[in-house]
């Protein structure tokens, strides 16, 4: 590569995601060591994507080729369509947010001028910087009149990564680059961490590559994950749920471990398709009524809605006699969990509440229920794509 050969980095609207594409991408030392064998990757635009594997398998070379913190030996690189590989890597840089794992903060510098790096270096007048310093503080969780005028050594380790967080996307770069950024912080914050930038990530939708060695970080949060091997081999390039559903081979599978199956249902969303519909009693119904209701339906139980369809609670067969209505004798339904939750979501509050079903809403309006062989038959569906099972356990 003719290292003096520059030409300007692609024009684009600032903060607009571009796609990234590695053309035959390798890294070859000089001793002889490969540390990237030749990739052909390509991160869609909007996308976050995860570059995962053991400690040595070129996920960090693979990251830093990109804003070419290291130079590619073969290759090209290819931003919203146009080859960087020559371009004046100074001016890349700038276009292209960085965070690592130990956030890279300048210790002398206060939080609010750490953040206003690269738009000072491109050039931006005073007022518009401190405007976009305090926007960026605040979509993190940093208060700009308490954490603006702080120096790094005064926030806690989350602080210093929100703020990280921050000086990345200060010039509303198109594209993301994350090492490792959340591993230095104890798992606690780093899920809160997590959690913040999926909520952050939604808002902004950057083209983001982000490097782990931690798989559960890597499903959560990942659009695709790439899984590497020695030598800067990529075994598979997939979504979470084909990842963990369906490893390519042995080293993949090795890798996401043995509770892929677990884990794979914080992947799996709610389809109401997975959803048994036990028997509905409305509120305002005479429990003589509702007993023969259940004795018919041959269910030992059944939910209980009020005009509007919302969910009410729910009528046991042994609590359906004497006189009254529904409404003074059902129980408060304490299982269920929003229609957008996952399937681990659901299972975990079958768990903890020792459950037989849990109650699937939209708001407060019922939807159905899942049971664990409804939601057994959803997992093994988001993996083989069958029709959806009916495992009639509501009745039982």
């Amino acid at each position: 590569m003719d290292a003096t050969a520059h030409t300007p980095p692609p024009a684009t609207a600032t903060g607009e995601a571009l796609e990234i594409r590695l053309d035959g991408v390798s890294k070859v030392y000089a001793d002889g060591t490969v540390g990237v064998a030749e990739l052909d990757l390509t991160f869609a635009a909007g996308e976050l994507t995860v570059l995962v594997g053991p400690s040595g398998c070129g996920k960090t070379t693979t990251m830093k080729m990109i804003n070419r913190i290291i130079e590619p030996t073969t290759g090209r690189i290819l931003l919203g369509g146009e080859d960087v590989t020559r371009a004046d890597p100074d001016q890349l840089r700038r276009r292209i947010g960085y965070v690592i794992q130990s956030v890279g903060l300048f210790p002398h510098q206060s939080v609010r001028t750490n953040v206003g790096t690269v738009p000072r270096l491109l050039g931006w007048d005073k007022e518009r910087i401190r405007a976009r310093v305090d926007e960026l503080l605040g979509t993190v969780g940093l208060d700009p009149a308490v954490h603006g005028d702080r120096y790094p050594a005064q926030l806690s380790g989350g602080q210093r990564q929100r703020a990280g967080v921050a000086r990345a996307l200060a010039a509303d770069p198109p594209v993301l680059l994350m090492d490792e950024p959340f591993s230095a912080v104890d798992p606690v914050v780093r899920e809160r961490l997590q959690a913040e930038f999926l909520r952050l990530q939604a808002a902004v939708r950057k083209t983001i590559v982000f490097v782990t060695h931690d798989i559960e970080e890597a499903v959560r949060i990942g659009d695709r994950i790439a899984v590497m091997s020695e030598g800067g081999r990529v075994e598979q390039f997939a979504t979470p749920a084909e990842l963990l559903g369906r490893p390519a081979n042995a080293f993949v599978a090795d890798f996401v471990g043995s509770d892929r199956g677990l884990k794979r249902l914080a992947v799996t969303g709610i389809d109401p398709a997975d959803l048994e519909q036990p028997p509905v009693l409305h509120v305002d119904d005479g429990l003589a009524d509702a007993r023969a209701a259940l004795v018919r339906s041959g269910a030992r139980w059944a939910v209980v809605l009020d005009d509007r369809k919302a969910l009410h609670g729910w009528l046991s067969l042994d609590r359906a006699s004497g006189s009254g209505t529904v409404r003074e004798a059902c129980r408060r339904m304490e299982a269920w969990v929003p229609a957008d939750a996952s399937l681990k979501t659901a299972f975990a509050q079958m768990l903890q509440l020792e459950a037989g079903w849990v109650a699937v809403l939209d708001g407060d309006r019922f939807l159905g229920v899942l049971t664990p062989e409804s939601l057994h038959a959803a997992l093994r569906r988001s993996v083989d794509g069958t029709a959806p099972e009916v495992a009639g356990a509501a009745r039982v």
